[in-house]
């Protein structure tokens, strides 16, 4: 079933996009840390509409981890750890499930002291198992531990959020 549209999502981006500059008004620079592939795409999504928005400086990044076993290798992040320090780093992915993901993404991080980090998706579960709270939220979606859902973030082409 599906959830979101396409233009259910472009209209959630550019509401996050304008929470997130009126939560960092003062801020000089902001850097977006998307969560592997889809929270890559999801946090592309989102730098274009903040630069559609705003004149500040807004880099983005990835942090590589595998979400199955988070312990396997360490989180890293693809941007050198000087240029996090003092810094408002958005953690960005598609869905928060349990929270695991997030919470180990948050390791890449550790190595720098951020001025804030704050997190970001599209579509928040309300069944977190790890003490991981979203700032910013496209849709919040209460759903049994059985079912899935699926975010489709093509390069090209439509996409959707479904429930399975």
């Amino acid at each position: 079933m599906q959830v979101l549209n396409h233009r259910d999502i472009e209209l959630r981006i550019k509401r996050l996009a304008t929470q997130i500059l009126e939560c960092n008004i003062d801020e000089e620079r902001l850097i977006l840390a998307g969560i592997n592939n889809n929270g890559l795409r999801f946090a592309r999504l989102l730098q274009e509409e903040l630069q559609a928005l705003a004149p500040m400086p807004i880099s983005l990044t990835r942090i590589r981890l595998n979400p199955a076993n988070p312990l396997e290798s360490p989180a890293q992040i693809e941007t050198p750890v000087d240029e996090l320090h003092k810094a408002v780093i958005i953690l960005i992915d598609d869905v928060a499930n349990t929270g695991r993901t997030l919470f180990y993404a948050c390791q890449a991080l550790t190595q720098t002291l951020p001025r804030s980090v704050q997190i970001a998706v599209l579509v928040d579960r309300t069944h977190k198992t790890f003490p991981i709270q979203a700032d910013y939220i496209g849709l919040a979606l209460a759903t049994t531990l059985q079912e899935n859902i699926r975010v489709e973030l093509a390069e090209e082409g439509e996409m959707g959020v479904f429930l399975e």
